[in-house]
């Protein structure tokens, strides 16, 4: 594990790079997620069998790297990618996992020569809008943090006000989302998370003609079982040059 310094005052980042074939596969977790997932891991290992470069790493305040979870916004995280992207060489297909599908585009608005496709997982632009109830939005700015039960780990998942004002400053799907490259976006349609139509409205709004949406009848939100991960690599290896 290494550590690179995001733009000050933002925490150093933990990340894995393996060197190989570019473009490298970065990899971009979900909310309150760390680069030791599953899916992170499962692709650093095929990665590794192709001989493709790789990197997986931690938001700040999140997993190894430095920082608090509370402290953190969307935008942070955005600059978080953008500063990994930054320290690499040459193109980079961005994977994002739910709230890293909607870094992903972020970083592909602000980086659009540097990134040459990319793969959404239950990509979720847009969530602060769509993802909270009226009562709990007027919660968050009343109160500034709110939490919820966490289907999947016992602590509660906490949302802070900046998080989720940062949110809706950066909301994409009001119109045209401005990317050119190949996209694929894979989706559960068993998601109670990411209702699938979001996602099916997301692949009208990215200009590229080269979007295809790619549904799992059965699938969850994760898509972590080990058919997810095949169809998960397989969308990777259809949009690297």
């Amino acid at each position: 594990m290494s550590i690179v310094t995001s733009q000050p005052p933002r925490p150093r980042l933990a990340y894995h790079h393996t060197q190989g074939t570019t473009p490298t596969i970065v990899f971009l977790p979900g909310y309150a997620s760390d680069m030791t997932g599953s899916k992170a891991v499962a692709l650093e290992e095929w990665a590794k069998a192709q001989g493709r470069a790789y990197l997986r790493f931690d938001y700040g305040g999140c997993g190894a790297s430095e920082g608090k979870f509370e402290d953190q916004s969307l935008a942070d995280w955005r600059d978080d990618a953008l500063a990994m992207i930054d320290h690499l060489d040459g193109p980079v297909v961005l994977v994002g996992s739910s709230m890293g599908g909607w870094i992903a585009l972020l970083a592909a608005l602000a980086r659009p020569e540097r990134v040459a496709a990319l793969v959404g997982i239950a990509p979720a632009p847009d969530f602060t809008d769509w993802g909270f109830s009226q009562d709990e939005k007027m919660y968050l700015l009343q109160h500034g943090r709110l939490e919820r039960p966490n289907p999947y780990g016992p602590a509660p998942t906490v949302y802070t006000r900046r998080f989720w004002q940062s949110g809706e400053a950066n909301r994409l799907m009001g119109g045209t989302i401005a990317y050119d490259g190949p996209v694929r976006l894979l989706q559960g349609q068993q998601d109670p998370d990411v209702p699938w139509h979001r996602t099916c409205r997301l692949a009208e709004l990215i200009r590229s003609p080269h979007v295809q949406t790619w549904l799992v009848k059965d699938g969850d939100h994760r898509l972590s079982r080990e058919d997810d991960i095949a169809l998960l690599v397989r969308a990777v290896e259809d949009v690297v040059p």
